[in-house]
């Protein structure tokens, strides 16, 4: 693991969680349009428990319009469905069920993990081979950390380990104060939807708050250095 200072490190991208998915055709028609609005890297697909052989298919229906756009589609668990469905790879709960999935996801899928409660867990994600840590997603009961302490975490992550960080963003201000905190993605997912002037235009909308966040950040940064000298 190496440091990655603020204005060396490339702008924090987006990783959309649409809706739990029932019925994927909805989702499809709006994808060219949402993955054109902003810079999404990846795609979080939260599948409703359903038999196998329908949630496989669901996951190959919608792998073709979001890889095509360059992004990753990756699972919410199901990582024995992974590699049938043709997803990139899967988001895991916690450091049992990581350890659980590394084996058949590495090296060719992406392991990402959350419900990191502690530093030391984040620590045992990143040794252990995760792709990215996520810090910030609500518990079971719907509790958060608030959010100068994912912004703290955020920070905390980016300048001492390799390994990329995510920060779970409730709202539009939230991405941009984790995309100014040092996150290298951005999750947003509810609120997008919520959003009366529907999800297009707000994912528009967290994309160019996340830049203006990160040139911010940046530009203070260089500021800091070039006075330290």
């Amino acid at each position: 693991m190496s440091n990655k200072s603020a204005p060396s490190r490339p702008a924090p991208r987006l990783y959309l969680a649409p809706p739990p998915l029932d019925d994927p055709s909805s989702l499809i028609a709006e994808l060219p349009a949402l993955l054109g609005a902003a810079d999404v890297a990846a795609v979080l697909l939260r599948l409703k428990e359903t038999d196998q052989r329908t949630m496989i298919s669901r996951i190959k229906a919608l792998a073709p319009p979001v890889q095509n756009s360059g992004a990753a589609l990756l699972l919410d668990g199901h990582v024995e469905l992974v590699a049938r469905g043709g997803a990139d790879g899967a988001h895991l709960a916690g450091i049992a069920a990581l350890e659980e999935a590394l084996p058949s996801l590495k090296p060719d899928r992406i392991a990402g993990v959350g419900a990191l409660t502690t530093r030391h867990d984040s620590m045992t994600a990143g040794e252990m081979g995760a792709d990215y840590v996520l810090f910030g997603e609500p518990d079971g009961r719907g509790q958060r950390p608030s959010r100068e302490a994912i912004a703290e975490r955020l920070q905390w992550w980016a300048e001492l380990f390799e390994p990329s960080c995510v920060g779970y963003a409730a709202s539009c201000e939230e991405a941009a104060e984790f995309a100014g905190a040092g996150a290298d993605f951005v999750l947003v997912g509810d609120f997008i939807w919520a959003d009366p002037r529907g999800p297009k235009t707000a994912l528009e909308e967290v994309g160019q708050a996340v830049r203006k966040a990160y040139a911010a950040a940046a530009k203070a940064a260089k500021a800091g250095t070039t006075s330290a000298e």
